[in-house]
């Protein structure tokens, strides 16, 4: 049986890594809600937040918040260059809806292989952004990087709530979630509209990679687990608003962290999905999906 320090503690490592499927998680929100798309190439912008930003701060020596601001603009980029080059014209042509998603699993193992090609299968990490720590609070250890993917999380969680609510483009996107042909009718450039979701959403994705690399490593095979994580984390909140989905992620994080501690981590990824099971079967909409406002 655990102990009780190895009970919090595993809660502490648990919420670090649900803020990061929560991220996740609302990058898969933003693009379904606009688009209907569920977007499984996610997981891959998160492995190039993580490689873009340590080959900057490596190669350049630029400092780490630049580093980190300028691999978010890079992956932002190449998630509207998928919307524009790839999903665009399925879109266009009216293909399937399964076609355009099996299109996004086909661009993740694409990307995969061209990060193999041009920087390496090695792991990589960089140092967390506050050094020193971890802060000891009696026995119970919190890393400094927790408490930036904890403020960085609020904020852009925050700000997208203000985003989808306040400004013309936000509620120009929520209009294309309730109604794309209505909103179309009514002057709303829906593919423009497509643009920002796949950039909002891949740079959700870069933030979470650049955010948790200090605290583990990436490597080009880190996008399949975390986008199925983020995946998970988007049905338990109920593909519903920002919020929903994070609370989702940190839910999903802590199951996990305490599956590991009472099963082990081999069983990690079977808790996973048999919460998944039980949300699809018993919780169509969701765990928190009703709780918050939809986006």
């Amino acid at each position: 049986m655990p102990s009780v320090v190895e009970l919090v503690q595993s809660l502490v490592n648990g919420i670090g890594i649900g803020l990061i499927y929560g991220l996740i998680a609302i990058g898969f929100c933003v693009i379904y809600n606009a688009s209907g798309i569920v977007n499984f190439a996610q997981g891959v912008f998160v492995m190039l937040g993580g490689m873009f930003a340590h080959t900057i701060l490596t190669h350049y020596g630029l400092p780490i918040w630049l580093s980190a601001v300028l691999a978010t603009i890079l992956v932002a980029g190449v998630g509207v260059l998928v919307q524009i080059f790839v999903i665009n014209p399925m879109w266009r042509r009216n293909a399937p809806l399964f076609a355009i998603i099996l299109a996004t699993l086909a661009v993740q193992l694409l990307i995969e292989q061209v990060v193999i090609l041009t920087l390496g299968d090695q792991p990589r990490t960089y140092p967390e952004f506050t050094s020193g720590g971890p802060l000891k609070i009696g026995p119970i250890a919190v890393g400094y990087q927790l408490f930036w993917v904890l403020g960085c999380g609020a904020v852009m969680v925050f700000s997208l709530q203000q985003f989808f609510n306040r400004t013309r483009m936000g509620r120009a996107l929520r209009a294309c979630a309730q109604n794309r042909e209505a909103a179309a009718l009514l002057g709303v450039p829906v593919e423009r509209m497509l643009i920002v979701a796949f950039a909002l959403s891949s740079g959700l994705g870069a933030a979470a990679g650049i955010l948790i690399t200090p605290t583990q490593y990436t490597a080009y095979m880190v996008g399949g687990p975390f986008g199925i994580n983020g995946f998970i984390a988007a049905i338990i909140g109920g593909f519903g608003s920002p919020p929903a989905a994070l609370i989702g992620g940190i839910f999903l994080g802590v199951i996990q962290s305490e599956a590991i501690v009472f099963f082990g981590a081999g069983f990690k990824n079977i808790i996973s999905l048999t919460l998944l099971l039980v949300v699809l079967l018993l919780f169509p909409n969701g765990l928190f999906g009703g709780l918050t406002k939809r986006a």
